[in-house]
């Protein structure tokens, strides 16, 4: 009787062990996982640039806009998204200066255009990413100026840690109809395109 319980006891405790074994052995293997998940890594904003540039009938004008926060996600060194909150209360002209430029600056300020004082920034939200070759990706995401949100597709290459995008964006989908042939007539040489460009640099 106590050589059968001893029996049973060590059984007992095999079968506990092997358990345990295989419950550490999973959990690793869990655990192991996680790790490959997407990694998200931040930007620096004070390295990255994006730049604007709007062209009317008699020319063009040009400027810089802040990044206020951005993140990029990969696997495996793969893009699979990210987000870029734009501070719109740093739009700012290049390519005048002293009257002129002020002038305009509060003019993109305005509710003519980006009606800063209500809607003080802009996000980029990467949805979907299909990689391209080595270094270039088709990109598509969600751009949200004015509170309104519009997907947009765009070529984005990246390398030695910088992604390089050119946007290209329909003001008017944004309720930014100011100078728009679109909407207004006999605008003569006061008529503005209705698209815009971004170039955006971004540091991680």
């Amino acid at each position: 009787m106590k050589k059968l319980n001893y029996y049973l006891l060590s059984s007992v405790l095999l079968i506990s062990l092997s358990t345990l074994a295989l419950n550490l052995t999973f959990n690793s293997l869990n655990e192991g996982s996680s790790l490959a998940n997407d990694e998200v890594v931040p930007v620096n904003a004070q390295k990255s640039t994006v730049k604007w540039k709007a062209n009317k009938v008699t020319g063009s004008h040009e400027g810089l806009i802040n990044i206020k926060a951005a993140n990029l996600t990969f696997d495996n060194d793969v893009l699979t998204g990210g987000e870029v909150t734009i501070d719109m209360s740093s739009i700012n002209c290049t390519d005048l200066s002293g009257p002129y430029k002020n002038k305009l600056e509060d003019h993109l300020n305005s509710a003519d255009f980006f009606n800063v004082s209500d809607y003080s920034s802009s996000t980029l939200i990467i949805k979907e990413c299909s990689k391209v070759n080595e270094n270039n990706y088709t990109v598509i995401a969600d751009l949200t100026i004015k509170n309104i949100t519009e997907s947009i597709e765009f070529e984005a290459e990246l390398s030695n840690n910088v992604a390089t995008a050119v946007l290209d964006i329909d003001r008017t989908k944004f309720d930014i109809k100011y100078g728009s042939g679109s909407f207004f007539e006999n605008l003569g040489n006061k008529m503005i395109d209705d698209n815009f460009n971004l170039t955006v640099n971004i540091n991680y």
